[in-house]
């Protein structure tokens, strides 16, 4: 029998070499992992999703990082045949990033997000589709997020643990992580397997 496969998206200016940790520790977990390698800025939606949505039909489950996260949920929406039957969501900013506004907001500085400026800025409809979405939200407060936007409440340098809680997720946890350090964090990376396995976190939040 083979071993279920997940496929792994990574965050806007990141290269697909940033999921490898994680990757092997789902395989020493028991998956079989493959990623996708996307242009965040320069392609956007229009250009990202359709290619996605081909590559999920290939897989039984999704671990994604940041902006990745809103890429898998909008791709599942957009095709909602696909055999994905669960996503983890590293530091998703699933509600709209309001770092991201602000850089969208400024003549000099929006350029970065390119294409994905919209996706990023306005985050996800609630989720309604069939496969279970848990989300992972840091709470280290180091990162380059916090020079541009201001956040209420914990955040990991970037992203909000508000803005990441998306009404009709299945189940969300805050480790004590930044947002690149997601990453590389242990207890993400328990945590993701556990969600895989279980369609739950470990432990008492």
């Amino acid at each position: 029998m083979s071993a279920p496969r997940v496929l792994l998206l990574h965050g806007i200016w990141m290269p697909g070499a940033s999921m490898r940790w994680l990757g092997a520790r789902l395989r020493a977990a028991g998956w079989a992992t493959e990623v996708f390698a996307y242009p965040a800025a320069r392609g956007g939606p229009e250009r990202v999703l359709p290619a996605l949505a081909e590559r999920l039909r290939g897989a039984e489950a999704v671990l994604a990082h940041s902006l990745g996260g809103l890429f898998a949920l909008e791709a599942l929406r957009r095709a909602p045949g696909v055999p994905v039957r669960r996503v983890v969501c590293l530091g998703s900013p699933l509600c709209g990033s309001a770092a991201a506004r602000a850089l969208a907001g400024r003549r000099l500085t929006g350029w970065p997000l390119g294409r994905s400026a919209g996706l990023l800025c306005g985050g996800c409809r609630r989720w309604e589709g069939p496969a279970e979405v848990g989300v992972v939200a840091g709470a280290v407060p180091v990162g380059l997020g916090s020079l541009f936007g201001r956040f209420d409440g914990p955040h990991d340098g970037t992203v909000a643990v508000a803005e990441t809680r998306l009404p009709g997720i299945a189940d969300h946890v805050v480790v004590r992580a930044s947002h690149s350090g997601l990453l590389l964090s242990a207890e993400a990376a328990g945590q993701a397997v556990h969600f895989l396995r279980e369609g739950r976190f470990r432990g008492e939040r």
